[in-house]
């Protein structure tokens, strides 16, 4: 399967500073793709290049088989952006605004009328054609930016930062639209919020200063991460400071009678806590390893590494 994009060894400067270095990604068809960092790791950089909005010093990149660089008006008409920021015209209505945005996609006239109403279908604004777009919520202006981003059809999706600024019910509206775009044209979005890429992404790559730290699918990450807690029953337990004591323990919190959360130094130490109870006397009736979430991942990542794994 041909990749929707390959971007290879791109690096951007601002002046001296290295915004974005000799970063590569893929995107496949029917797939949702996260790009995470902190703030100022390079992810709307890297979109705005991805998008044809910013050039780059070094680098390629194609969209659905056409180089973006050499053939910048052919490849853009792969992709529908939705910056952080929607590009509306509060003044306009949103049947107005659409068939700008129709037209500006070159959108053929005689199907401007079809592609809108699809858009507005998809996105959930059926009812809202004649609204004023600056009497919208947010939430709907934002559904607007991504109907304004489908509506010429492109493979490629890209989503820059898209839930910011929304509330809790928002979020989940949004998301639930991003997975619907998602099972059939790739999708890429950038975002700092970890649950976010938890909640719609099949795959994760973290930057870090501009740099790509990581590739791959959450659960591999997870899988690869290993555990940091072991949750333990026992059922002849000691004072809470003697569990403290066994190699490989670096914290403990009871979780109620005989229960207790052992956060570990490393995953491996997880392998002789087991046999340290038993020799203990103290009948061990639970071991159950915790599941890595994200965010510990992503911190251990972006603290202890400058050079990628």
């Amino acid at each position: 399967m041909e990749p929707l994009i390959r971007m290879t060894g791109i690096t951007r400067y601002f002046g001296q500073r290295c915004a974005v270095q000799d970063l590569s990604l893929e995107l496949l068809p029917g797939e949702i793709v996260g790009l995470l960092g902190a703030n100022g790791a390079g992810k709307t950089t890297s979109m705005r290049i991805l998008s044809g909005c910013l050039g780059a010093h070094q680098g390629s990149v194609l969209l659905d088989g056409v180089d973006l660089f050499k053939a910048p008006l052919r490849a853009k008409r792969s992709i529908g952006y939705l910056p952080e920021t929607p590009p509306i015209y509060p003044e306009l209505t949103v049947d107005e605004y659409l068939t700008f945005c129709a037209r500006l996609k070159a959108v053929n006239n005689s199907a401007i009328k079809t592609a809108m109403e699809q858009a507005k279908a998809v996105c959930g604004l059926d009812k809202e054609g004649g609204r004023v777009i600056r009497n919208l919520s947010k939430g709907y202006q934002q559904r607007l930016g991504l109907a304004q981003a489908i509506i010429h059809q492109p493979r490629v999706i890209i989503l820059d930062e898209p839930t910011s600024g929304l509330d809790p019910n928002q979020i989940i509206e949004i998301r639930n639209l991003i997975r619907m775009l998602g099972e059939k044209q790739g999708v890429i979005l950038s975002t700092h919020i970890l649950p976010e890429v938890q909640a719609v992404c099949d795959r994760v790559l973290i930057l870090h200063h501009g740099r790509l730290i990581y590739s791959g699918k959450i659960a591999q990450l997870s899988e690869a991460e290993g555990s940091s807690t072991v949750t333990v029953g026992l059922s002849r337990p000691p004072e809470q400071a003697a569990i403290a004591t066994l190699r490989g323990v670096e914290g403990v919190s009871a979780l109620g009678t005989n229960r207790f959360r052992l956060r570990l130094t490393q995953p491996a130490a997880a392998e002789s806590l087991l046999q340290q109870m038993v020799q203990r006397g103290w009948g061990p009736t639970e071991f159950a390893p915790g599941k890595p979430d994200l965010e510990q991942i992503f911190y251990r990542l972006t603290t202890t590494t400058e050079s990628g794994v």
